[in-house]
């Protein structure tokens, strides 16, 4: 089934490369205005040209994630222009360092939460009275399996993680009751600076494009999903609950 998105809004964070970059295309081709938000200029205005070209609609917002008073400004300026929101991708993220963990410096430490974590509930904060305004609100919070496997000298990352997921559960048994959905997605492995950057001797070609993995995640923002507080394991295409250690 086709996706439509028509008269939808979407945020998207980290939308000038990667993962959102293509999830952003995959939103506006299917009808949604999408508001395309990343410190890469150059990203946001290529990107642009790729959605006005295949006949969408994008609004770019130049914005540092760091900049909490302005992830602030985003949600007043969005109700002050569409007066609700219906799709919101928070895939922004920074890698930090893979390194023992008594050797972080705490600078990256303190970046590495600041941007993923804090970043990311400000965002929420600033975003979750517009999308309880649409009929059907979603939300997909980018993770990843390190969140759970907390594998040897990514300790930042993976702490960041599983913080982020512990917010998407949370968000998602406040608001069960509502049309609003919230799920977090694992896109696994994927040719992206970020993998190049962490895993450098390993052969991208090996790995699923970000083009593949946005076609899987952007059914999470259709109205007629019904999932909520779970994990999208994007290399398998399905959807996973949480459960407590045993």
């Amino acid at each position: 089934m086709t996706l439509d998105l028509s008269g939808r809004v979407a945020v998207v964070t980290g939308a000038s490369r990667g993962i959102g970059y293509f999830i952003a295309r995959e939103l506006a081709a299917a009808g949604a205005h999408v508001i395309a938000v990343a410190r890469t200029v150059g990203g946001l205005e290529e990107l642009d040209d790729q959605i006005k070209a295949a006949g969408g609609q994008a609004t770019l917002v130049p914005l540092d994630l760091a900049d909490m008073a302005g992830i602030d400004r985003l949600g007043g300026a969005i109700h002050e222009r569409w007066g609700k929101l219906d799709i919101l991708v928070a895939n922004a993220a920074v890698l930090g360092v893979i390194s023992p963990i008594g050797h972080i410096e705490a600078k990256t430490f303190e970046k590495v939460m600041n941007i993923n974590v804090t970043a990311t509930w400000r965002l929420i904060r600033s975003v979750d009275p517009l999308l309880r305004l649409s009929d059907a609100g979603r939300a997909i919070v980018l993770s990843s399996s390190l969140a759970h496997s907390a594998r040897a000298f990514w300790a930042p990352y993976a702490a960041s993680k599983a913080a982020i997921e512990a917010m998407v559960r949370s968000w998602a048994h406040e608001t069960q009751s509502l049309p609003l959905r919230i799920n977090a997605a694992d896109p696994g492995a994927t040719r992206t600076a970020m993998r190049a950057q962490a895993v450098p001797g390993e052969d991208p070609e090996t790995l699923p494009h970000p083009s593949e993995i946005a076609r899987l995640i952007v059914p999470l923002a259709s109205p007629e999903l019904q999932q909520t507080g779970q994990i999208f394991q994007a290399k398998y295409n399905r959807f996973v609950s949480y459960r407590q250690p045993e």
